[in-house]
């Protein structure tokens, strides 16, 4: 019978040492992601808010509860402003003989965010990754 030879397991060892390591730190990881996120969601709104005499509705924009859900992550973006959805959806003129378009300043930032998360995602799991592996 033919001997298997030498091995040296700790490599492996040292590799379950670093796994161990992403998977307790990969839901603080994921918050700092989702925060990101929002942030940048945050600003991209405000941004395209108009300004207005008084500056309140670019003013009003905060994050509200981040909640995870079955189906992923819920951000609340907030206005208290009371026209802050006139101004997104558009809205009657005051005579109600014509329309005023909405700026849909909330609505295009999440479609921008959407299509710039994979990339961002991408970045930020390669950075987790290289953190843990060096």
């Amino acid at each position: 019978m033919a001997g298997i030879g030498d091995f040296n397991f700790d490599d492996l060892k040292d590799m379950q040492k670093v796994v161990e390591a992403m998977d307790r730190d990969f839901p603080r990881f994921m918050d700092e992601c989702i925060r990101e996120i929002a942030g940048r969601l945050l600003a991209k709104t405000i941004a395209r808010s108009p300004v207005g005499v008084t500056g309140d509705l670019r003013r009003g924009w905060t994050i509200g509860q981040i909640q995870r859900t079955a189906t992923g992550v819920q951000i609340e973006i907030i206005n208290p402003v009371e026209y802050s959805l006139y101004v997104e959806y558009g809205h009657r003129t005051p005579d109600h003989m014509g329309w005023v378009d909405g700026k849909f300043m909330l609505t295009l930032s999440i479609k921008e965010i959407e299509e710039e998360m994979p990339k961002l995602m991408d970045r930020k799991m390669q950075q987790f990754i290289d953190k843990h592996m060096r």
